[in-house]
Formats: structure tokens, sequence, C-alpha cells
């Protein structure tokens, strides 16, 4: 498109409305290893580190979270995270000895290109999809 006058280049962030910061916090701080960025409990935003992007979790008793909580339709399908490296046995043995279970194993198609991924849930039911760049496996 050439008279389109920007190109997206990545996921910049994305917000999840949490039922409970600490369940959440664990899950994508310890489980999936993103960096606490910066917290702002006044607002009920907490900000976390995913490679170029950041996801935002926001309570849904702060001033952000609009008071209902997550579900069907208010929040996000899911979201892909590119891991690397993807080592598939690896990766799932890790999430298994955190209580988290790896679904639907395929080579599917993304930003980089096709390579292999599977779901995972987080504390609130949010689905993500980790991949691999290209042809990992």
């Amino acid at each position: 498109m050439a008279d389109h006058p920007f190109a997206v280049q990545g996921i910049d962030h994305i917000v999840l409305r949490v039922r409970q910061l600490p369940p959440a916090l664990a899950f994508y701080r310890d489980v999936l290893g993103c960096a606490l960025e910066r917290e702002q409990p006044e607002l009920g935003l907490t900000q976390l580190r995913a490679g170029r992007s950041l996801i935002d979790l926001v309570t849904i008793d702060g001033p952000l979270g609009a008071g209902e909580p997550p579900g069907a339709g208010r929040n996000v399908e899911h979201f892909c995270l590119t891991v690397a490296p993807f080592d598939a046995s690896r990766l799932s043995e890790w999430l298994a000895a955190r209580g988290v279970t790896a679904m639907a194993p395929a080579p599917r198609y993304g930003a980089e290109g096709e390579g292999h991924s599977f779901f995972v849930e987080d504390p609130d039911g949010n689905r993500i999809e980790l991949k691999g760049a290209g042809g990992a496996r």
C-alpha cells in the first residue's frame, strides 16, 4: 500500500482485565518470564515487558477496570507471543511443572511466518499462543 502513511511494526501492548493481580502477575512474570516494567496501583495498572511489547494487567476494581469481571466478550480471544528458542518438549515440561497445560500444538502462520505453536491459559482464562519464529519446531 504505497499511499498508506504508516506501517504497523508489531504489537506495542495489550491490555488484559484480571480478577486478581497476584495470580496474573505470577503467571506472566514467573511462568512466562516477563519483567515487571512499572506499576500504577492508583489506576489498578501493572505493566510487564514482553520483548519489544508490553502486557498491561488492569484489575477490575481499579479505575481502569470497569468494575466487571473478565469473561466472554469482555476480554481478548487470544494473543500471540513469539518465544525463542522454541523447543516444544522443554517448553511443555517447564509449563507443566508450573501447573500450566500446553494445548493444541500445531504449525501456524504468524507475523514472522510459519512456525510451531501451542496455546496456554492464564489464571483468568485468557488464551495465549506461544509461537516459535519462522521454522521453529
